[in-house]
C-alpha cells in the first residue's frame, strides 16, 4: 500500500506531490533517488531560464517529517478550461505552442504532454490551465539536448509535436 501524506495533491507512478503552503508544493522522493531529484531540478531550472511554461523550481530540501527528499516548486491552481470561450482557449493554446517551441529551440523537450496509455489519470494531466495561461508540470522524463544528443532529441521533439496537435484538439474542441 502507498504511504499517505498529509496535504497530498496528487500521486503519480513514482512520486507524491504535497502542498507545503499556499505558494509551494513538494514532489517527494523516497529511497535512493539522488540522481532523479537532481536531474529533475536541473531540467526545471533549464526550462525556467528559457520561459515560464514549466512550473518554477524553488529548491531541493530534505523533510524529516516526511522522511524524504523534496523537489519544491511553485504551487499552481488549475482552472477548468471548459468554462472559457473558444477564442480565449485558442489564444492560450497559441502562447503554449510558441513557448514549447522556444523550449525545443533551446534544447528542452518535455516528453510528457500526453501520458502513456498504461499510466492512470487523464491523458493531459501534466498540462494545467492557470490564471497565467497553460503551464507544464512534471519534467521527470524530460530531455535536454546536451544530455541525450541531437538525433535522440530530434526524435523526442517530433513525437512531442504530434502530442501538441492531439492536445490542441482536446483543449479546443472538448
Amino acid at each position: 500500500m502507498t504511504r499517505r501524506y498529509p496535504r497530498t495533491l496528487s500521486v503519480g507512478a513514482h512520486n507524491t506531490v504535497i502542498a507545503l503552503n499556499e505558494h509551494e508544493v513538494a514532489k517527494l522522493f523516497t529511497g535512493d533517488t539522488r540522481s532523479d531529484i537532481g536531474s529533475e531540478a536541473e531540467k526545471m531550472q533549464f526550462a525556467n531560464r528559457v520561459n515560464g511554461l514549466v512550473a518554477r523550481f524553488v529548491r531541493i530540501e530534505y523533510s524529516d517529517e516526511h522522511g524524504s527528499e523534496m523537489l519544491v516548486m511553485e504551487r499552481l491552481y488549475p482552472m477548468d478550461y471548459r468554462a472559457y470561450e473558444f477564442s480565449k482557449r485558442e489564444l492560450w493554446f497559441d502562447v503554449f505552442e510558441d513557448e514549447l517551441l522556444q523550449l525545443h529551440s533551446a534544447g528542452f523537450a518535455h516528453r510528457d504532454i500526453r501520458r502513456p496509455s498504461d499510466i492512470g489519470g487523464e491523458p493531459y494531466d501534466n498540462v494545467l490551465l492557470t490564471s497565467k495561461g497553460l503551464r507544464l508540470i512534471d519534467v521527470g522524463v524530460s530531455a535536454l539536448k546536451v544530455k541525450v544528443g541531437e538525433k535522440l532529441f530530434q526524435r523526442y521533439v517530433e513525437e512531442e509535436l504530434k502530442e501538441i496537435e492531439q492536445f490542441k484538439t482536446h483543449f479546443l474542441l472538448r
